[in-house]
């Protein structure tokens, strides 16, 4: 017997002993007490052995004893152990609810190498957040930025990433996609203003071109929310401060407890917002969502979820001015790239001014969402999903002022109408070997949007019509298709898999269809409760603009992103948990989106970094937390020194202290660093750093919450966003290449009172 064949029996015969030893199963489910709802990546650990459950709250063991004492945990709940016997049928396992306890967490080889899990988890418990701002910045190392007033979405740093408003980061909400894709005021353009964070019951995020379920812009990573199908208990809100500050708020359970215990959940939200903001000329925010929700129980394998939301947002923004024109002596760039000193302009601003008081915004977004998840016989599972928007977006807006036309101004409208609907289906097989498990998923996605007189246009200040830069319609069908497998067995988990899109573009008529295909691979290993390391390897992609894709500009249409990640994941002792992790991403084309409303092609880019997380319980009412992210990003190809990538972050950090104590008073303090970084290719211009802190102190009872929130707690001079542009001021007679800038927002406290009811 050859060589060859002797391996192949031996591992026959393992794999046969490990069948026999491991013939008895134990199912169950485990839910939350007070809402019946299911509780994901919950812990069944037996001995050596252990399992994680999944999205409807389900697990299996298979061991060799036909009875064994099970161990239930799930962070922020009281552990439970129960003796239970292979012939049961299957268990429901309700867990309550009791103080957060990071002793809790166990690192497991059964996690779907979902590395993120434990630090969601954690900050979304501890840290109160009553904005969509305040829920993005619970991502480590995710930075965001506003520089045409609050009604935008958010411009977007991550991992040495400049993503404008998403280009390079996939965000959805309860599977729908929130990015627009040809969007005309950028590729990818994420709006999340129309959540309401009272309603989130989890997010969940990752790095890198990791994941078979997100596709078109997550080269970064994916950021993904999902909404509470049921809630503990009702509230009304009313909170007030400066910049003649105004938020009321709501969610409210239409369904009595007995109908909970059947299954069927509804409830309603919605918030109105309202502030002038921080600027000399009065901002006029106003923000109005309404959303609601219906969940019913199925029979016992299968639940049906319904929602509809409302967002409307209208604004009047400051807008980003020069540095000249508040500052003196400030750095501009000559015709031939040099740095030069300027004095300040005639008839300065203070930094809260305003040059073009014309400028406005408003939007709206309508969202339909309906998912039937199955459990099927046999350990099969499915998900079925549709989703529709309707979309509205207009602004007008003037970075350069006169540069361009000393007469009308550089005044430009953007306008679009637009209609999404979308599909997406997963069906899931978990099966079941000795000490370990193969899950095989096949998923199929297909998304329409179709936009209706998409406009960017030159206007006078008066919003007369001068010409069109863009204009047309715009059609993007995405369908999409992917197969994922994940082993685990023993210590080891080994994931591959592989997607395709095909993309089909149009505008105005004319037509272009193209496909990618993005393998991955995710090998992670637990050498014991404390120790986990795991390295991702894989190709994503960002589509660009219909518009740019028919032009043939020069630009790739699926420019392919390539990229791996090394990472550990780590509790030295019962109450710290780590995470590092050394990264490297390589673009075949980056784009960059200029103020004609056109992406330029900015060339293959390559980005190398660290990223750092730490998670600390103190005491039992104190917790620490950490995150420091490095990033060295440059262009592929250029000479050094004219490498850099505008405005891409290479250090970030934040952190903070959050209590919690048994008397109702909780809070925290936190900071966000963002180091100085290029203002352009060459560096000769720099977009400065900035070091804010912030206080949350809320007093929370059984039936009502006082609470005190303070941004910028030290009142620090810093911008928020800051850009080269050349501008030209009325009184100028040549434009200037310089920085301009948004301020960041000064001392800023808000009061808070809430009922629960």
């Amino acid at each position: 017997m050859n060589t060859f064949k002797k391996v192949v029996l031996l591992a026959t015969l393992v794999f046969a002993a490990q069948l026999a030893k491991a013939q008895h199963l134990f199912r169950g489910r485990v839910i939350d007490s007070a809402t019946r709802q299911p509780i994901e990546y919950a812990m069944v650990t037996t001995g050596h052995q252990s399992a994680s459950t999944n999205r409807s709250g389900n697990f299996q063991l298979s061991l060799s004893s036909d009875s064994a004492m099970l161990t239930i945990s799930y962070m922020g709940y009281k552990t439970k152990m129960i003796i239970a016997k292979s012939s049961d049928s299957r268990m429901l396992i309700v867990l309550n609810r009791c103080t957060i306890d990071l002793k809790e967490v166990v690192i497991s080889p059964s996690l779907n190498s979902n590395s993120f899990h434990t630090i969601s988890a954690l900050d979304l418990n501890l840290r109160p957040v009553n904005s969509s701002q305040d829920l993005m910045r619970l991502v480590p190392g995710l930075f965001i930025a506003q520089h045409m007033g609050g009604g935008k979405a958010e411009q977007i740093f991550i991992r040495g990433f400049d993503a404008d408003h998403g280009t390079d980061l996939n965000v959805s909400v309860d599977g729908m996609p929130v990015n627009m894709v040809s969007h005309i005021h950028g590729q990818g353009y994420a709006d999340l203003h129309f959540l309401i964070p009272e309603t989130v019951a989890t997010y969940d995020f990752g790095k890198g071109p990791y994941y078979t379920g997100y596709g078109d812009l997550a080269t970064a990573g994916y950021l993904s929310y999902t909404t509470k199908d049921a809630l503990e208990k009702s509230m009304i809100s009313i909170e007030g401060g400066q910049f003649n500050t105004f938020r009321v708020a709501g969610v409210v359970d239409l369904l009595s407890g007995k109908a909970k215990q059947n299954g069927e959940n509804a409830y309603i939200a919605g918030e109105y917002n309202y502030t002038d903001g921080p600027f000399e000329l009065a901002e006029h925010y106003k923000r109005f969502n309404l959303f609601g929700k219906y969940s019913k129980q199925l029979g016992a394998n299968n639940k049906l979820s319904i929602s509809a939301s409302t967002f409307s947002t209208s604004w009047i923004p400051s807008g980003e001015i020069p540095e000249r024109a508040v500052f003196g002596g400030t750095t501009a760039i000559d015709d031939d790239g040099n740095a030069i000193k300027i004095p300040a302009a005639a008839n300065t601003i203070n930094r809260f001014g305003t040059i073009d008081s014309a400028q406005n915004g408003k939007s709206t977004r309508i969202n339909a969402i309906a998912k039937l998840s199955s459990d099927l016989k046999n350990n099969w599972s499915m998900e079925n999903e549709l989703y529709y928007t309707h979309y509205t977006f207009q602004l007008h807006v003037n970075t350069t002022f006169f540069a361009d036309d000393p007469d009308n101004g550089d005044e430009k409208f953007q306008k679009e109408k637009r209609d999404m609907f979308g599909y997406n289906g997963k069906l899931t097989k978990r099966s079941y070997f000795g000490n370990g498990s193969l899950t095989s998923t096949i998923g199929i996605g297909d998304r329409m949007d179709r936009t209706y007189g998409t406009l960017y246009s030159d206007v006078t200040q008066q919003y007369q019509f001068l010409d069109a830069i863009s204009q047309g319609d715009v059609t993007e069908n995405n369908l999409n298709a992917y197969v994922d497998e994940t082993l685990q067995t023993g210590k080891w988990l080994f994931n591959a898999g592989a997607r395709i899109d095909y993309l089909h573009f149009n505008f105005n008529d004319t037509a272009q269809n193209k496909a990618v295909i993005s393998p991955k691979i995710n090998i992670q290993y637990t050498a014991n409760d404390e120790v986990q390391l795991y390295l991702k390897v894989g190709k994503g992609f960002h589509s660009n603009d219909a518009r740019a894709v028919i032009g043939n500009k020069g630009l790739e249409t699926l420019p392919a992103a390539y990229g791996a990640d090394l990472g550990l994941n780590w509790k030295p002792i019962p109450h710290l948990y780590l995470n590092a992790a050394l990264w490297y991403l390589y673009l075949q084309q980056e784009f960059v989106y200029t103020d004609d409303g056109t992406i330029e092609p900015g060339g293959k880019t390559r980005r190398e970094g660290v990223d750092f997380s730490a998670r600390y319980q103190l005491a039992k009412w104190l917790f620490a937390d950490l995150n420091v992210n490095l990033a060295k990003p440059r262009l592929v190809g250029a000479e050094k020194g004219e490498d850099y990538l505008a405005l891409a972050p290479t250090f970030t950090s934040t952190g903070g202290l959050d209590f919690k104590f048994d008397n109702g008073i909780n809070g925290g303090i936190s900071y966000r660093y963002m180091h100085k970084r290029p203002g352009n290719e060459n560096y000769s211009l720099t977009a400065d750093g900035y070091y804010v802190t912030d206080l949350k102190v809320n007093y929370t009872r059984k039936r009502y919450e006082v609470g005190l929130s303070v941004e910028n707690l030290f009142n620090t001079k810093w911008n928020e966003f800051e850009a080269e542009e050349e501008t030209q001021l009325r009184n100028e007679t040549a434009p200037v290449d310089q920085m301009s800038f948004t301020p960041g927002t000064p001392f800023y406290a808000k009061l808070r009172v809430a009922v629960f009811f």
